[in-house]
């Protein structure tokens, strides 16, 4: 009986470290300006151009806010973008292969866009946002587990 309970234990034991290791979900966040005004793209966004280029007609994107993110199940992270705007993001699930996030846009503190998004490691996930200067905000969510 004691073998029992102490190969209980130590199967538990082990399993902490795997469970605390996909507890936080290290996260990139880019804001994007798109916009009509010139030809310009950021070359820091070479790794997402084609996939901006096909998701809207503008011609010109510009890098607004690159940040690495550490996300904890539901701990909402709030990202200041501009003069009275935030990007909240909040891990609210998590499998092997994906995670999910809750992506809100605040203005002046009253949500503008709130939507749900699944992550895989590796991919980047493009959200269009609110107007922006001449244009659109897009947010580009990427992460690695």
């Amino acid at each position: 009986m004691k073998k029992i309970i102490s190969l209980t234990t130590c199967f538990f034991i082990l399993l902490i470290p795997i469970s605390v290791a996909f507890s936080q979900v290290p996260t990139r966040v880019r804001v994007i300006e798109a916009s009509n005004v010139g030809s310009i793209i950021d070359p820091s966004l070479k790794d997402v151009q084609s996939d901006l280029k096909s998701l809207s007609n503008f011609t010109s994107y510009r890098l607004l806010k690159d940040e690495n993110l550490s996300l904890s199940p539901n701990r909402p992270i709030d990202v200041p973008v501009h003069k009275g705007r935030s990007l909240e993001i909040t891990l609210v699930g998590q499998r092997k292969d994906i995670a999910e996030c809750r992506v809100k846009i605040k203005s002046e503190g009253t949500d503008i866009l709130n939507t749900q998004v699944r992550l895989s490691s590796g991919r980047t996930v493009l959200i269009v946002g609110p107007k922006h200067g001449e244009g659109v905000a897009i947010i580009a969510l990427s992460a690695r587990f």
